[in-house]
């Protein structure tokens, strides 16, 4: 049985190593290529915003790597949530209500947050290796198209992050960003995406 990841660890543990001291990287996740950060970090936060030159009270979403998590971050989790989860068969972001413990220039005004359970092999084990939620934007100037692999990234970006992983360069796929629905605390859906 092959157990190994297909990623270099020395990789994965530099990349956990510049979020843990408030940097800013560039990674592939399980949609298009993203710039991320401990989510938990207000000040890496705001560095992802300047160098995207989005406005801050245009939430970014962030990663998990398992759904128990979610209570963690969120402070009511609906019902209908754990169904989504497990049923999506595609990258699904849900934006919840009442997010909390987390960086509060990640949260929009309303005190909602999207949140992603990745099943991705790296962006999984940054979350686990991390232990905290990863910060995932797609690696793009705000109102640019998203970068859905590494070839298509622009310079000013590849310049403005602290660490560019490695791993999955190669990878010329196109892959498409995640659904997107917002879910209240009585069960309401809204698809955005």
């Amino acid at each position: 049985m092959n157990t190994t990841p297909g990623y270099d660890k020395e990789d994965l543990m530099e990349a956990v190593r510049v979020m843990q001291q408030g940097g800013i990287i560039l990674y592939p996740t399980d949609t298009v290529w993203g710039i991320g950060c401990d989510a938990c970090n207000r000040e890496a936060v705001a560095r992802i915003y300047s160098l995207k030159k989005r406005e801050e009270h245009k939430a970014m979403l962030c990663l998990l790597d398992a759904p128990g998590k979610l209570q963690g971050y969120v402070r009511e989790v609906p019902d209908l949530a754990w169904d989504l989860i497990e049923m999506a068969t595609e990258p699904l972001t849900i934006i919840y209500d009442g997010a909390r413990n987390l960086a509060d220039n990640l949260i929009a005004d309303d005190g909602s947050l999207g949140i992603r359970i990745t099943g991705e092999v790296f962006s999984k084990a940054l979350c686990e290796r991390l232990r905290r939620p990863v910060v995932s934007t797609s690696a793009n100037i705000s109102g640019m198209p998203a970068a859905r692999n590494f070839s298509q990234i622009q310079e000013e970006i590849l310049r403005g992050v602290d660490y560019v992983v490695r791993y999955r360069r190669d990878d010329v796929s196109e892959p498409s960003p995640s659904h997107i629905v917002k879910l209240s605390a009585d069960n309401t859906i809204k698809i955005i995406r």
